[in-house]
Parts: C-alpha cells; structure tokens; sequence
C-alpha cells in the first residue's frame, strides 16, 4: 500500500484493491465486507474504505447496508467485459496521445523495466505493483488530459494474477509489454503505441476472467 501512495489518493487505490477481488472472484455474492475488517486488514482508516465502498456501490459492485458494511452483489463475465473494454479504448487513446505528444522520460521508465526484467525470479509484489502503476500513470499522464487521467485512475483495478494465472508468468509477460508500448511511444509511433496498449489490457482482461471462473 505505503509504495503506491505517490501515485493515487488512498481512497482509489483502496477502491482498486476491492475491484481486483471482486473481479478475480476472491469475494462471491452475498458474501459481507465489514467496514472495520476490511480497514484493519488493508493498514488504513475507515474513511478511504467507506469511500471505495460508496464507489464500488455506485458502480454497482456491492450494497451497503447501514452499519453493516456491504454485501456483494452478482457479478457476471459481462460486467467484467464490459469494464476491460473501456480501459482499452481509453487507455488505448492514452498511449496515442502520447505518442503524438511526446513522453520525456519514456526512456527512464524503459530502463526500470529492463532493470526489473533482471531480477524478476525475486521480484516482490510491492516493487512490481509499484513500477506498473507508475508506468501506466505516466502515460495517461503524457496523454495531457486531465478527464482522461480521472476516468483512466477511476478504472484501475491492478495486476491480473490469480491461481489461474501465476503471478511470475503475468510479471514477466507484463513487463515485455510496458516495454513494447513505451518503445513505441518513444518512436512517436501512435498507432503502434495504441495497438500494443490494448493487447495488453486485453491480455489482463482474459487473466481475470479465468481466474473468475476458477473461483466462481
């Protein structure tokens, strides 16, 4: 959690951490997250919880109950679809624009991919989830358009790993790719830059739906 502050309020990325285990199936409906529970167990305080709850509600994910905390709702293969899809043509168009636009420090991140690429056998959890948020937000960052950041920090739900899809093999695959779409941005090739960022979300998107059914 304490790595990934830089990046995101507390109160996206706890809303992130809840959609990935909704999504993997970790939670099934009718399951109950307690408020207090879920705090505790996360290292925060209630208020970014209540939060994430009260998004995840109005995406329609779970249902509050009055001082009960919220239980699941049914959540089917097409509401995970449907949500993969819109972060592939938004950050998609992300990667595009910033290719069109330039991305300064493209190479800096390239070379900590590289660099990660080297040790990935003892990679830890925090560092890879730190350096692949980083790289996705630079990116929407380089698209330079602020609504698209939001909407794009509003749909972040994290590494597509589960018993389904070993956490190594993501790693790996998953870094080849951030590579691949920042050396395209590099090149100011939009097309390429935008073609290599849906395949890897849509990559993520066929992770999730085997872990969801493996659990579910």
């Amino acid at each position: 959690m304490d790595s990934l502050k830089k990046a995101m309020p507390v109160r996206v990325q706890i809303t992130a951490i809840l959609r990935k285990a909704l999504f993997s199936g970790e939670y099934k409906s009718g399951d109950e997250l307690s408020l207090t529970e879920t705090a505790e167990r996360l290292g925060v305080s209630r208020t970014p919880v209540r939060e994430a709850f009260q998004t995840l509600e109005a995406e329609g994910l779970i249902e509050l109950r009055m001082n009960r905390g919220a239980i699941v709702k049914t959540i089917d293969e097409k509401y995970i679809t449907d949500h993969y899809e819109m972060r592939i043509l938004l950050e998609s168009e992300a990667a595009k624009r910033a290719a069109q636009r330039g991305m300064p420090d493209a190479a800096d991140y390239i070379k900590k991919l590289e660099a990660l690429q080297r040790h990935m056998d003892s990679v830890s959890t925090e560092e890879y989830e730190e350096l692949n948020l980083a790289v996705h937000s630079a990116i929407w960052t380089a698209a330079d358009n602020e609504r698209l950041y939001k909407f794009l920090s509003s749909l972040w739900n994290g590494p597509s790993v589960g018993i389904a899809s070993p956490k190594l093999d993501h790693y790996i695959k998953s870094t080849q790719e951030h590579i691949d779409i920042l050396k395209a941005i590099q090149k100011q090739d939009a097309k390429a830059a935008q073609k290599e960022m849906a395949k890897h979300i849509e990559r993520s998107l066929n992770n999730i739906l085997k872990n969801f059914k493996f659990r579910t």
